[in-house]
């Protein structure tokens, strides 16, 4: 019985001491190794951009107004068509102003006559005629020019026209309304070129100029692109929140676009044809930070990254990697640093 209890005890003690079925069933799960995918870091080329957003205005928009009072006799327009430069809109009724203007124009034939009567008599010498009576029949005659000119303008005020050929809106007056000065009649709108004003980052002055290629997008027409251009930059910065006025115009040939759309502009700042490309799923934050898992002989390793442009399902690396490396595609969130893997495609 001794021999046989120190020969238990030494079976116990034995280092490695471990059943033939215990080291069979644990060496393989040491031996296991995380399945990922991996892509390479390519070189391509990303088209460089800035987005802002902004309301669309009409290049030339008014509201039209009757500078005299009167009583509107004829409307010439239909609501939402097109009218040509200078067409009649509507007119006044011109009956009063008529008698002004001819009133005013007999007194200014009667004191012409006056005065050149007068300067007739001095010059023959048959009646001394005063001077001072000469000069004021000569101002009489210029006070009554000036007063037939002054209704004849008003006359031509009667009739309100198109300041420039566009598109009218919907009219709010009616024949037989009395209008007073400056009343909203309609509004007149040039939807042949539109123009859109955006903030930008000052970081980005350098690289604006005029006549810059930009594109054009609104929820209204989702599947059209617009393109445009930019046509003026503030040339002053605001202090407040560091950005720069840009205008740009955006060409309607059809009417499709409308003042008052808001639209999202993307401006094109050049096309970088050496940038470092990874697939998006790549990249993933840790702690605020741009990561990704680089490959090291079958090893993953943590690396930071800064990334730029998205395009085309691939993102732009500006700093972390270099042309050649090879990261991890998939399976990121199984990964730890350092840890080893088992790569399912290199593709």
């Amino acid at each position: 019985m001794g021999v046989a209890l120190l020969v238990v005890l030494f079976i116990a003690i034995r280092p490695g001491g471990r059943s033939t079925s215990e080291s069979s069933t644990l060496a393989p799960a040491s031996d296991q190794l995380t399945l990922v995918d991996v892509a390479p870091v390519i070189v391509g080329s990303v088209t460089e951009s800035i987005q802002a957003v902004g309301t669309l205005e009409a290049i030339a928009s008014i509201t039209v107004r009757p500078e005299i009072a009167g009583v509107i006799c004829r409307i010439h327009f239909q609501d939402g068509h097109v009218v040509e430069r200078s067409a009649p809109l509507l007119e006044l009724e011109p009956e009063e102003l008529q008698s002004q203007v001819n009133q005013a124009t007999a007194q200014e034939k009667m004191a012409l006559l006056t005065y050149e009567r007068l300067k007739r008599l001095n010059d023959q010498q048959d009646v001394i005629v005063p001077t001072q009576q000469i000069d004021e029949a000569r101002m009489a005659w210029h006070a009554a020019a000036a007063n037939s000119l002054l209704y004849t303008t008003r006359l031509k005020k009667t009739v309100i026209r198109a300041p420039f050929g566009g598109t009218v809106g919907l009219r709010r007056v009616s024949v037989g309304d009395y209008v007073q000065p400056g009343q909203d009649i309609v509004n007149l709108e040039d939807l042949s070129t539109l123009h859109v004003d955006v903030k930008v980052a000052e970081v980005w002055l350098s690289r604006l100029h005029v006549g810059q290629k930009l594109i054009v997008t609104t929820d209204a027409f989702p599947h059209t692109t617009f393109d445009g251009q930019v046509t003026a930059i503030d040339p002053r910065v605001d202090a407040t929140n560091r950005t720069v006025a840009v205008r740009a115009a955006i060409p309607n040939p059809a009417g499709t676009l409308r003042p008052g759309l808001f639209v999202t502009v993307r401006l094109n700042l050049g096309e970088n044809t050496q940038a470092l490309l990874i697939p998006e799923e790549a990249g993933f934050l840790r702690q605020d930070k741009a990561m990704v898992f680089r490959l090291e002989e079958r090893t993953a390793r943590l690396t930071e990254v800064i990334l730029g442009l998205r395009e085309r399902g691939l993102v732009q690396v500006r700093s972390g990697l270099k042309e050649g490396d090879h990261v991890v595609r998939t399976g990121t969130h199984k990964l730890h640093d350092g840890e080893r893997v088992s790569i399912k495609s290199s593709q």
